[in-house]
């Protein structure tokens, strides 16, 4: 049995979330406490470290440690991507180019060691370490490409625009899953890596300053309120493990 939950709409639902959730919060923490990008990624390193061992150790899958981990990983991912495109200067077209290669590297290392990339195989200790280290480059590519699409020094589509933009681009990969034969697992990673930067738009458009195209919310209430949904979400709607294919 695998030890991540079966891919159905409510998972992406709370994907999405999660991710939304991660850039409020990340923000919450590095910006208004004005702990800094380096302070904050360390905090939320440790929280990211001992939510991925403690999902190792389990002997099944667990819905609240699952969507634990995610969220510590997209919480780092925000810091971490910030840290590295703002503090370090790389810019984000660099930020974003050196994470793709790296996604690139552990997708294909993994291939290559496992012989899938599947969700549906994730079982064994092996598999969980590239699955988890696969997500956490992932979640913080997604916040660099958000920010390079939607900031003025990049691409400068606003963050509405940008919210549209990976909105659709994730359409297209869901209409590509009803009507095409393309791999269920390609597909799987592609919507897996666009709903991050699609959270990263949308968490900015809910807490940047209205003069930079945001609504200026509170990043604690924002995230407070994310948190509550994807509880709800968990409890309302039990989930199951995804089934390994035969």
């Amino acid at each position: 049995m695998s030890k991540v939950p079966e891919v159905t709409l409510l998972f992406w639902c709370i994907k999405i979330a999660a991710t939304t959730l991660g850039e409020t919060g990340g923000d919450a923490v590095s910006m208004s406490m004005n702990l800094g990008y380096l302070v904050a990624t360390g905090i939320f390193a440790v929280l990211f470290l001992a939510s991925v061992v403690a999902q190792i150790a389990a002997r099944r899958f667990l819905p609240f440690l699952y969507w634990t981990t995610i969220i510590a990983t997209t919480i780092v991912g925000t810091t971490l991507a910030d840290f590295a495109d703002r503090s370090l200067g790389i810019g984000y077209a660099g930020g974003s180019l050196l994470l793709f290669a790296l996604l690139m590297t552990s997708l294909g290392v993994w291939y290559r060691t496992l012989g899938s990339v599947s969700v549906e195989t994730v079982s064994s200790p092996k598999e969980e370490m590239f699955y988890w280290v696969t997500i956490m480059f992932s979640q913080t590519l997604g916040t660099a490409l958000g920010d390079w699409t939607a900031d003025p020094v990049g691409l400068g589509l606003g963050y509405t625009g940008a919210a549209a933009v990976f909105g659709g681009l994730i359409a297209l990969v869901a209409a590509a899953y009803l009507w095409t034969a393309i791999s269920r697992t390609v597909l799987f990673w592609a919507a897996f890596i666009l709903t991050r930067p699609l959270g990263a738009t949308v968490g900015d458009f809910l807490d940047k300053p209205v003069s930079k195209g945001g609504l200026a919310l509170s990043r604690y209430s924002a995230s407070a309120a994310i948190l509550v949904f994807i509880v709800a979400c968990i409890v309302i709607f039990p989930q199951k493990a995804a089934q390994k294919s035969h």
